[in-house]
């Protein structure tokens, strides 16, 4: 059996203000193998997001392990963890996020050119993505000129442009219509074979979640398969 990709143990995650503690995550225990297409659901406020964030080194645990391949989240420098970010994990979230003045090819490229690949390389492999998103005739288009979904498939192609192993979508169909959050569903849980990439989803979307491969209930900050 392989080694999970991704490992949490005993991951607590609290928020302070002034006046209160808000303790989301309570020892959270998680395992998840490479290539495994994984679900995580659960009710507003449950955590999910604060998950994937802490996945992602987006944020950091309050106390707790997380590892994710070789790299101990817990243990590296800002430096590092943005290395991290860059190399290893692919974002999607609810909204695109798309640079309004680029195009979808420079969106798409934009991380990898970032990251020190050639201009020419960046741009080859984004037009390879798009193509694959079905997007090849709309790649010169800013993101005011594609509809909804065609942002949402044009941010899917800027999360694997780095070749990360690991996808973290954060409601990635919760701003579609049905048809365009079916075609979402297709290509997310497609990529995996395709790419070799585990996805984490975050979602409410049950129709999104049955087709995981696994399904995990974020409820009183623990996680239970399902």
């Amino acid at each position: 059996m392989s080694e999970p990709i991704v490992v949490c143990r005993g991951v607590e995650k609290t928020f302070a203000s002034s006046v209160e503690e808000l303790r989301v995550l309570r020892g959270l225990d998680l395992s998840i193998e490479p290539g495994a297409r994984i679900a995580i659901m659960g009710s507003s406020g449950s955590g999910k997001s604060t998950l994937l964030s802490l996945i992602g080194g987006l944020d950091r645990a309050t106390r707790g392990d997380i590892r994710v391949g070789t790299w101990n989240l817990g243990e590296l420098p800002e430096r590092r963890l943005a290395e991290f970010r860059a190399s290893a994990v692919g974002f999607v979230f609810q909204f695109h996020y798309l640079l309004k003045d680029f195009t979808a090819l420079e969106n798409v490229a934009l991380p990898a050119y970032m990251r020190g690949e050639s201009k020419r390389s960046a741009f080859e492999r984004a037009a390879a993505l798009l193509d694959e998103m079905g997007l090849a005739e709309r790649r010169d288009h800013v993101p005011a000129k594609l509809s909804g979904g065609e942002r949402q498939r044009a941010a899917i192609a800027r999360a694997l442009v780095n070749r990360p192993g690991l996808i973290l979508a954060d409601e990635p169909t919760g701003n579609l219509d049905a048809a365009n959050a079916r075609a979402v569903r297709e290509l997310l849980f497609g990529l995996s074979a395709r790419h070799g990439t585990t996805i984490v989803v975050a979602t409410h979307d049950a129709a999104l979640a049955s087709e995981a491969d696994g399904r995990y209930e974020l409820a009183e900050g623990q996680a239970r398969r399902t």
